[in-house]
């Protein structure tokens, strides 16, 4: 694992060096992903909470920094910033993380992503928020990012696998 690594911290260092000369969002994206890299290589919850306060801080600041950036970039530091969120909660289980993932991205679903779908889905799983679960799910579905391992492994949806609107929609779209 050490291995693994070393790479992305010789990378950190080099994006945050590039950084001291001017940001970009693409430049915080990546130096928000390196760092969530980071909190799945690591083993230690006060490590794994440092780089996502890192990330978080990162993407927060990028959304906000540019007068104009692309809608498409905007959306993706969303997205990451939503991972980043709900990484923090499968740490902590703490459901204000899921509240604020859906905060992100309620006022970007209008893009028919189906990944906003999917944590939208997620969030208000973890929540049991079951009306929009099951809402999300259906919108996840019927989208071109909709992959149906994620959809049926994925550990917040296991309290609606029982139940005839989940199976439904698998059938749906296995048809």
């Amino acid at each position: 694992m050490r291995n693994n690594i070393q790479p992305i911290i010789q990378r950190i260092g080099e994006t945050d060096q590039i950084y001291l000369n001017g940001n970009t969002p693409e430049l915080a994206l990546e130096r928000a992903d390196l760092r969530l890299q980071l909190v799945t290589l690591s083993q230690f919850r006060q490590e794994q909470t440092h780089f996502l306060q890192e990330a978080i801080v990162i993407l927060e600041r990028a959304r906000i920094e540019f007068d104009e950036m692309p809608v498409e970039m905007y959306l993706k530091l969303s997205l990451h910033l939503a991972k980043a969120y709900m990484i923090y909660y499968e740490i902590s289980k703490d459901q204000k993380f899921a509240i604020i993932t859906q905060q992100i991205l309620k006022p970007i679903t209008t893009d028919l992503n189906g990944e906003v779908y999917f944590f939208l889905a997620y969030a208000s799983a973890v929540k049991n928020e079951h009306s929009l679960t099951r809402h999300w799910l259906g919108k996840y579905l019927k989208t071109k990012e909709f992959d149906f391992d994620l959809f049926n492994i994925h550990p917040a949806f296991d309290q609606y696998r029982k139940l005839d609107w989940f199976l439904n929609l698998l059938k749906s779209k296995m048809h």
